[in-house]
């Protein structure tokens, strides 16, 4: 499950006298005239090889970002924690006309559990859509309709064996310390030209349905580790990042909490500045890290995944 670098960040907090690893021209300023008078400012671009700090920065993605990690809070707010929407209008009121909406416009769609009657799905998708109908029914109409195409409701362990043996993404046994489900891909295991590309789809799925539903009470999203240790050109794969990013928006809004990209390397640079533009506001969800960072802030001794353990 490639470079999944899915999903990230547009910020990187770095001063634009330093560095940007954006792809943009590093920035001077103007000078002192010949006079003692403070010349008019010139803004001139070198360009990002020649600046030895650039150089340096561009070794390596390690804690380019070092925003925290969200509070307890921001990761177990409840689905059902308000009975009204914005402008004072009845939660239970708006669910019951997208649920209608969605029997009326579209019957052929599946009931039950992540179905178009499903009160708690309905629910989410509208606190997604800002409590606005018709876009939740738009949305929820694209997802429960990709649920069925995709058969996710049929996937196994059994059904995606081949490459789930490969361990190259996993459920991790263990929540971090927010009591949040933790999804682990291990980027150098994927191989896009030897891999069937619906396959990896199909895994991605099932880990991602297998994440969701060890959710504790109280907690609605789940952690991403992507680790980028020996990730090479061979192991990058734009069409399934635009997959995941879809999956994440369209199918499973907001069931993202955070992703940490782990120890990556200069190769994969260019793949981030290809994801990078997808991804706009969920930018803010990714912060590169190392390995050290993962144990420390993340998770307890005894609750590190197998692959950052000392």
């Amino acid at each position: 499950m490639a470079g999944l670098a899915l999903l990230t960040a547009s910020h990187w907090l770095i001063p634009s006298e330093t560095l940007s690893l954006s792809g943009e021209s590093l920035t001077t300023t103007g000078h002192r005239g010949p006079v003692g008078r403070r010349a008019p400012i010139r803004r001139r671009t070198l360009p990002l090889a020649l600046r030895p700090e650039a150089m340096a920065a561009a070794c390596s993605f390690r804690s380019i970002v070092r925003a925290p990690p969200p509070p307890r809070g921001l990761a177990r707010r409840s689905v059902f924690c308000c009975s009204t929407a914005p402008g004072g209008a009845s939660t239970s009121k708006l669910v019951m006309e997208v649920k209608e909406r969605l029997e009326r416009e579209h019957p052929d769609l599946p009931t039950g559990r992540s179905g178009r009657d499903d009160d708690e799905m309905i629910l989410w998708f509208l606190k997604d859509r800002k409590f606005a109908v018709d876009e939740a029914v738009s949305k929820l109409t694209k997802a429960i309709k990709w649920r069925q195409d995709f058969r996710v409701s049929e996937l196994s362990e059994e059904s995606v064996k081949g490459l789930y043996r490969t361990g190259k993404a996993y459920v991790h046994s263990s929540f971090d310390i927010y009591d949040r489900p933790v999804l682990v891909v291990v980027a150098a295991k994927h191989f896009p030209s030897k891999q069937d590309p619906l396959e990896n789809e199909k895994l991605c799925a099932f880990l991602v349905e297998k994440a969701l539903n060890k959710l504790p009470t109280g907690t609605d999203n789940i952690l991403g580790i992507f680790d980028l240790r020996g990730f090479s050109v061979e192991n990058g794969d734009l069409q399934f990042l635009k997959f995941l990013i879809d999956v994440f928006y369209y199918y499973y809004p907001k069931r993202l909490g955070q992703v940490l990209f782990v120890d990556a390397p200069f190769v994969f640079q260019p793949m981030w500045q290809l994801v990078k533009p997808l991804l706009k506001q969920y930018g803010s969800l990714v912060r590169f890290c190392d390995a050290e960072t993962v144990r420390k802030e993340y998770f307890k001794e005894e609750t590190v995944p197998p692959d950052f353990r000392c």
